[in-house]
């Protein structure tokens, strides 16, 4: 089968691997009809793998199930799924909790397994999933071509944002700042009107972003950064500041930005991998709250998922290009750019 290989260098290829079979009673063997590049695909495509060679590339996909180990219960071969960016066996003491990002027996595509074998990337025609009943989530309904990019979106990007406004307090009538106007940022966006959110301010510098923002939901477009985009949005909001504010970047400029935009007592959900250090100072003379994290994306799955498939929830409005998935290192290239917002790859 072919998938995406990452090379050390940050250069994407696609190759002939061995084909995805099941290797635990506990896996499945999902055959993929729609996969993604995500935001932080692209911190290895420019900063390189580290002591590794290279790695299988991807972590979000949708697909058909092809074949189950003998320990598997919960789905079937023939049934469709979404598989969120880790892999959970959906019993241990931190599934239970609602952090299946910290399973005890888990782990992530395009890594070792807990046995030591390697996990097929979500780049790719085919994958093995390890603890399949804990990780997959099956779709009760049939799959057209108009619903993928919604399940698709489910894997990762909506289920993010929504961490970031859930763990951020978004409720009635909060007012929001969400900083970050990637797929993630934008998902905060669609995430924070669904929870009722009144004013909805998105730091943005791209047109096309900030129009894609605005039909999700935001009520305000603030292009400025650092102490001028700062005084811009307190300026907006009476100059008090944000209840709620979703930080979807992880930089050293976003995370002050995020404390300097938040009301006195306000609370922050952070979900951008940080490359920066907390800014202690503001938290703590504001009565900050900063909380947040790698988002435990298969426990939203199946709240979200009932409202995709009702329709009021279209969270795949958030790719912008698709690909064939030969055409995967044009696809990185697009968003590395900023050509793309998020790009969709279809077998």
């Amino acid at each position: 089968m072919r998938a995406t290989i990452m090379e050390n260098d940050g250069s994407v290829h696609l190759a002939e691997v061995p084909d995805a079979a099941i290797v635990h009673p506990t896996d499945a063997v999902v055959r993929i009809t729609a996969s993604c590049i995500c935001g932080s695909d692209l911190h290895p495509y420019h900063r390189g793998l580290g002591d590794r060679a290279s790695k299988r590339a991807g972590h979000e996909f949708i697909g058909v199930v092809e074949a189950i180990g003998a320990d598997v219960t919960t789905i079937s071969v023939g049934d469709y799924v979404i598989a969120p960016f880790a892999i959970s066996d959906g019993t241990c003491v931190n599934c239970r909790n609602g952090i299946m990002t910290s399973c005890l027996h888990g782990g992530f595509w395009g890594s070792d397994d807990e046995q030591g074998v390697l996990v097929d990337g979500g780049q790719g025609e085919a994958a093995r999933v390890p603890q399949a009943d804990g990780t997959l989530v099956k779709v009760d309904r049939e799959v057209d071509d108009a619903l993928v990019p919604h399940l698709l979106a489910l894997s990762d990007v909506m289920g993010t944002g929504h961490h970031a406004a859930v763990t951020a307090r978004v409720g009635e009538g909060s007012t929001v700042v969400v900083i970050g106007d990637g797929a993630v940022g934008l998902s905060g966006v669609l995430a924070a009107k669904r929870l009722g959110a009144s004013r909805i301010v998105i730091m943005s510098k791209y047109a096309e972003r900030q129009a894609m923002a605005t039909r999700f939901g935001a009520t305000d477009i603030v292009e400025s950064r650092g102490d001028e985009g700062i005084a811009a949005v307190i300026e907006l909001l009476g100059g008090i500041g944000a209840d709620s504010v979703l930080e979807c970047v992880g930089s050293q400029g976003s995370l002050d930005q995020a404390a300097g935009v938040a009301r006195p007592g306000g609370v922050i959900g952070f979900v951008g991998a940080p490359s920066g250090t907390f800014p202690t100072r503001p938290l703590f003379s504001n009565n900050l709250t900063y909380t947040g994290g790698v988002a435990p994306v298969r426990r939203y799955i199946p709240e979200l998922l009932a409202e995709v498939l009702d329709g009021t929830l279209r969270p795949g409005d958030v790719f912008d290009s698709t690909l064939a998935l030969a055409d995967v290192a044009a696809g990185y290239q697009a968003m590395d750019e900023r050509r793309a917002i998020k790009v969709l790859l279809k077998p």
